[in-house]
């Protein structure tokens, strides 16, 4: 199968508290029957818009993909590693958390025994727009347990405002909130597991209260020292891209390109790249071939393609993310360009 840059199309999920206009992102969805909150872009049941796996399920084709696709860190025995969403919130979502692996492999093995840790890029923001993550300190268990049955433990968490740009990441075990106003982009490994603490006393649309999941939250909350809230990102010039490092972990690395020019990028043996356009247009070239990108595209490229260019006809903003071979091979990449250890130290989470 000849190695190129596939497209994925996306899935358009329905959830009670998102919106029924998503054309900040995909003009032509103005009117929808029913609020759409999630649109994933790597679901098992996206499908390949072109190439060698062209029609085909994500989920289908990964199991095909040879090292020259997948690269050679990801285990071929294991799912797809990473989900990649955008968010439509217009409601507040439930507090809620994840958990990690080993909790999920020893409970939730029916529902694919995987972790979920994530991280949250804000696409665009209303005014006002904020997210919640992390227990405020001095919030134990018992406090906890008493939020809950007053129905205040929204209250527990930290308030993080959001501006377009902004950056947040959730490890698993972190309580955690979505407010309406912001569109996000969610990186995280490919888990669907969610435990709702609190969901406003909301009613399925058979007028029935969602379900809670109290005790198994309370199995995998950490009240020990929070450790995920807002990136503090590291921004380097290289030629004509701004590049944007937001975090690194066993589970993914994202970072985010800027340009206006021709860009050189190259791939890795060890990974697959995922590059979700954001804003602009142009064209991806490789091999003396040419693919056309738009905003709202993600793009699997191929472990072992090698050198491809980046040729915009509008200024473009795009999020890669990748299973890093290493934290050590993350960290050397900035530690070359002169980046000081205070810097990178807080992007790194082993």
């Amino acid at each position: 199968m000849k190695l190129r840059p596939s497209r994925l199309e996306p899935v358009f999920v329905p959830r009670i508290w998102g919106a029924r206009r998503l054309d900040a992102l995909f003009p032509e969805k103005t009117t929808l029957a029913e609020p759409v909150g999630e649109v994933w872009l790597t679901g098992n049941e996206c499908r390949f818009a072109d190439g060698a796996f062209a029609g085909q399920e994500l989920g289908e084709a990964w199991r095909e993909m040879t090292p020259e696709w997948a690269g050679t860190r990801v285990g071929k025995d294991a799912p797809f590693p990473l989900l990649v969403k955008f968010l439509f919130p217009e409601e507040k979502l439930s507090v809620q958390v994840h958990p990690g692996d080993e909790y999920a492999r020893q409970h939730e093995a029916a529902a694919g025994g995987t972790g979920k840790t994530e991280m949250w890029y804000t696409v665009a923001a209303r005014a006002g727009a904020e997210v919640k993550a992390g227990l405020k300190p001095g919030v134990g268990p018992d406090a906890f347990r008493r939020a809950i049955a007053a129905g205040t433990v929204e209250d527990c968490l930290e308030t993080i405002p959001v501006r377009a740009g902004d950056a947040v990441f959730v490890p698993a075990g972190t309580v955690h909130m979505i407010g309406p106003g912001a569109i996000l982009c969610e990186i995280q490994e490919y888990s669907d597991i969610t435990y709702r603490i609190f969901d406003y006393n909301r009613l399925t649309p058979e007028g029935q209260p969602r379900a809670l999941h109290i005790e198994q939250a309370l199995a995998v909350v950490n009240f020990a020292e929070q450790s995920g809230g807002r990136i503090e990102p590291v921004r380097l010039e290289r030629g004509p891209v701004e590049e944007t490092y937001f975090v690194a972990c066993r589970y993914f690395a994202t970072e985010k390109w800027e340009f206006a020019e021709r860009v050189a990028a190259a791939t890795s043996s060890e990974h697959f790249d995922l590059l979700i356009v954001l804003m602009g247009s142009g064209q991806i070239e490789f091999g003396g071939e040419a693919l056309e990108y738009a905003p709202a595209q993600a793009w699997l490229v191929p472990a072992a393609l090698g050198a491809y260019q980046l040729s915009p006809a509008a200024r473009t903003s795009l999020l890669r993310t990748y299973v890093p071979d290493s934290l050590d091979g993350f960290v050397r990449r900035l530690a070359d360009r002169g980046v000081p250890e205070a810097a990178w130290s807080r992007l790194v989470y082993p």
